[in-house]
């Protein structure tokens, strides 16, 4: 079972989106577990006092090691431990991979100016961002991690097939997908067609055309990917 450890002075947030549709359905099967530690449980002064003023003054608050340290040692198994991050490494299909092999992930979430250094320098977590942009606190950022990889485990898609044609698994953007009907009116009058080759039964140039279509979405849209 994969399981995830979750550091963060909000655990009424999990499983929160991930306790529906395919994620859930995987929990409620056991594929996966999480366990929600409240840091603030670990706090020692009558106040559960979980941050302090920076070191060197600027605004806002950072949360302290010795709290942070207390709660992550309360984990049994942390198993592979990753800070949320908006300057760590940026989260892609190859570290999903990665992550989603490990029997076990300690995410630890960050909230207001962020974290003392000492304790990501002191137990080596590894920083991930999931884009160049900030939020309020790495809860719903360590949802994605979460569904990212779960998504992967064994069982919990229907179609096997489907993880290795989606975007960025090959390397290239996923092409477009189509469905009944196959011929449609928008609202403004204007028909749309399903391409021919998509319903000409033929296999190969089906995968042919697929293929084409993701290297030329790939080379319009994100040219970096193809080296």
């Amino acid at each position: 079972m994969f399981q995830v450890n979750l550091l963060t002075l909000f655990p009424e947030m999990f499983p929160g989106m991930l306790g529906h549709s395919l994620a859930g359905r995987a929990l409620e099967d056991k594929r996966w577990a999480y366990t929600a530690v409240n840091i603030r449980d670990f706090a020692a002064d009558k106040h559960k006092t979980v941050d302090d003023t920076p070191f060197g003054g600027g605004a806002g608050m950072v949360m302290r090691p010795d709290v942070i340290e207390a709660a992550l040692l309360s984990l049994p198994a942390p198993g592979r431990k990753i800070y949320m991050s908006p300057r760590g490494k940026v989260l892609d299909q190859k570290l999903v991979h990665e992550l989603a092999a490990e029997p076990a992930l300690t995410i630890l979430c960050g909230r207001y100016e962020g974290v003392d250094q000492r304790v990501l320098d002191a137990h080596d977590f590894e920083e991930v961002s999931i884009g160049d942009y900030v939020l309020s606190g790495g809860e719903p950022a360590a949802m994605i991690v979460m569904d990212a990889c779960i998504r992967l485990l064994p069982g919990v898609m229907g179609n096997v097939e489907t993880a290795g044609e989606e975007s960025f698994s090959n390397g290239l953007l996923e092409y477009p997908h189509y469905t009944r009907p196959a011929e449609w009116i928008a609202v403004d009058g204007r028909p749309f067609a399903v391409p021919e080759v998509l319903r000409s039964g033929d296999h190969g140039k089906i995968a042919e055309w697929r293929h084409h279509q993701s290297r030329e979405i790939t080379r319009k849209r994100r040219p970096d990917l193809l080296g």
